[in-house]
């Protein structure tokens, strides 16, 4: 395509850049958009043109726009290391997590010294699961960055990856003195408070977060979980309504607000307006990151073709004999956490959180030979088959030992509690046949019903309403139905929340005895439990174990909707 300039563009570009320049001095982005659009028609392939358009669009929340200027900004210009940053920052507004990590990486390939570019990407591969890459990141951040803020919070962020908490407050607490209105550092500061139950503090940083970015209201829903809200709180519940009214408020703030807005409601007793606002979360999150349910049930189907009882049955002959790792399974809010807490206070057993090991290997396992076609390759009879697979699993044992022994090296079983490692039990198991894998499972739609009431993270392919919910927890009982078929049955334990919380000690005694070790009183007192917490339940941990949340559902009995086709399993 030609690019032979226009020859009476230079006579109308100066008056459009002058007023560009006039509007964007006087903060009014908006306005400057349209002779800047001015400006890229008569000049196409100026990349600054093309990049500051970008920026404008950003600026005032037409994402899709920018995207589209800031791409045609980098494919005049290849160079242009804001240009790749920006448009980081428009895909990740997207939630176009992937393409935001390589706009940023390519930014900082041509800016080593870009920091903010290194905490965005650091922030978004910690989504991903990538923890050793985040760190790397994030250590890059705070090398370029210094004394800055983004400096500082990239060295923050660093700490509390690697469970060094008390380091990471020390430094949040430096970038607060140096900047008294960092909100990101009081949001920082508000969630790891809160991870260690150290709630008033906590909530307090949220408020300070909300008071300086308004942008940030989305912290109104770890605010909330700080305790429940009462009477006394006045006009909180007011004030999350009105921030729902914030301009160019984003998708993923405005879900927590609606989700805050639904847990307030819920501790005040209005069941109805609580609803109505789960609802409304879920219809952002649907709009966001739609669910392909078509796609969940295949996978299913899949799972279930390949571990066969005869796959399952080659564990003891190719799989490691280390009994290090207890894996706590089952649909996200059916009590993994509790378990977690109960089983880690034992003093051999280290806590490992939600790793994403076995999502990232299992998928990989189902993309690579190991897997083989529809049929499991055990049943090929073809030796190559057997050697792809046992070398594949081989590795990924070795692999996975490294992870729990870096948690705690000293400790006899380390725990994973990513929930999700439901789909992988097969797979798990043929890897490491001595492992314990606890299932959690909790009356059907207690659990739908406060799954609905949760954020998650958009990068996980996960519903959170409506007939989609419904269909996955379809296609979840199958598969345990099938894993509670083919697996040992002093291999995959089987909890029941309302057993646990009615009675704790028969099922934490059953617990232990099925990892393989000695009794511990301190189990009984999970509430004790000194670490650091981070999944939604940082409050319930908290308190002793009670039984408050069985049968909630009645509650919401009016208003379940699609969900109450879970009523009876």
């Amino acid at each position: 395509m030609s690019q032979t300039p226009n020859p009476v563009a230079p006579q109308q570009m100066a008056p459009l850049l002058a007023l560009v320049t006039q509007l964007l001095r006087a903060g009014r982005p908006a306005d400057a958009i349209a002779p800047l659009r001015d400006a890229a028609l008569l000049e196409p392939f100026n990349s600054t043109i093309q990049h500051d358009l970008g920026l404008a669009c950003l600026e005032v929340g037409r994402v899709p726009d920018a995207i589209v200027a800031l791409q045609r900004s980098v494919a005049s210009n290849p160079r242009y290391a804001d240009a790749y940053f920006r448009l980081g920052i428009a895909f990740e507004k997207m939630g176009n997590i992937r393409e935001a990590i390589a706009a940023y990486d390519r930014a900082t390939q041509l800016h080593p010294s870009l920091t903010e570019a290194w905490f965005r990407a650091g922030a978004l591969v910690y989504i991903l699961g990538h923890l050793e890459e985040a760190v790397g990141c994030f250590r890059r951040a705070a090398t370029a960055g210094g004394r800055t803020n983004f400096g500082r919070l990239g060295k923050a962020r660093a700490l509390l990856i690697e469970d060094r908490n008390q380091e990471a407050e020390q430094v949040l607490r430096e970038t607060l003195v140096a900047d008294p209105r960092n909100a990101l550092a009081y949001e920082l500061l508000g969630n790891l408070l809160s991870e260690l139950g150290r709630f008033d503090e906590a909530r307090a940083c949220f408020e300070r977060a909300i008071a300086i970015a308004p942008l940030m209201a989305g912290s109104y829903y770890d605010l909330v979980r700080c305790r429940a809200v009462t009477s006394d709180d006045d006009c909180l519940l007011q004030e999350m309504q009105a921030a729902l009214e914030t301009p160019r408020l984003e998708a993923g703030q405005r879900q927590r607000v609606h989700l805050a807005i639904g847990k307030a409601a819920e501790d005040l007793g209005d069941y109805g307006l609580a609803m109505q606002h789960f609802d409304a979360a879920d219809g952002v999150r649907r709009d966001s990151s739609p669910f392909d349910s078509a796609a969940f049930s295949t996978l299913i189907d899949r799972l279930i073709a390949l571990c066969t009882p005869e796959f399952i049955a080659r564990a003891s002959e190719l799989g490691s004999n280390d009994a290090t790792p207890v894996l706590i399974v089952g649909m996200p809010r059916s009590g993994t956490t509790l378990v977690e807490q109960i089983v880690s206070m034992h003093p051999e057993i280290g806590a490992g959180g939600e790793l994403n090991f076995w999502n990232q290997r299992g998928a990989a396992w189902l993309r690579s030979g190991a897997a083989g076609d529809e049929t499991p390759v055990v049943s090929t009879g073809n030796p190559v088959s057997e050697v792809v697979v046992s070398e594949f699993l081989a590795k990924a044992a070795a692999d996975y030992l490294g992870v729990l022994r870096k948690i705690a090296p000293k400790a006899a079983r380390v725990t994973d509690k990513m929930p999700f490692n439901f789909l992988w039990a097969g797979l798990i198991h043929r890897a490491f046949p001595r492992a314990t894998i606890i299932h959690c499972r909790r009356d059907v739609i207690d659990t739908a019903l406060s799954i609905h009431q949760t954020h998650f993270h958009p990068i996980l392919a996960f519903p959170t309403g409506g007939a989609e919910l419904v269909a996955y927890f379809r296609d979840y009982q199958r598969l345990i139905d099938h894993w509670r078929n083919v697996l040992p049955a002093d291999r995959f334990i089987e909890v029941d929340y309302e057993e646990l919380t009615g009675a704790p000690e028969p099922v934490i005694r059953r617990i232990i005895a099925a990892c393989g070790l000695t009794w511990n009183d301190g189990c009984l007192r999970p509430e004790s439990n000194p670490r650091a917490v981070k999944t939604p339940s940082k409050w319930q941990t908290r308190q002793p174990i009670y039984r408050t949340s069985v049968a909630r559902w009645r509650r919401y009995e009016p208003w379940l909707g699609p969900l109450r086709a879970l009523v009876d399993g």
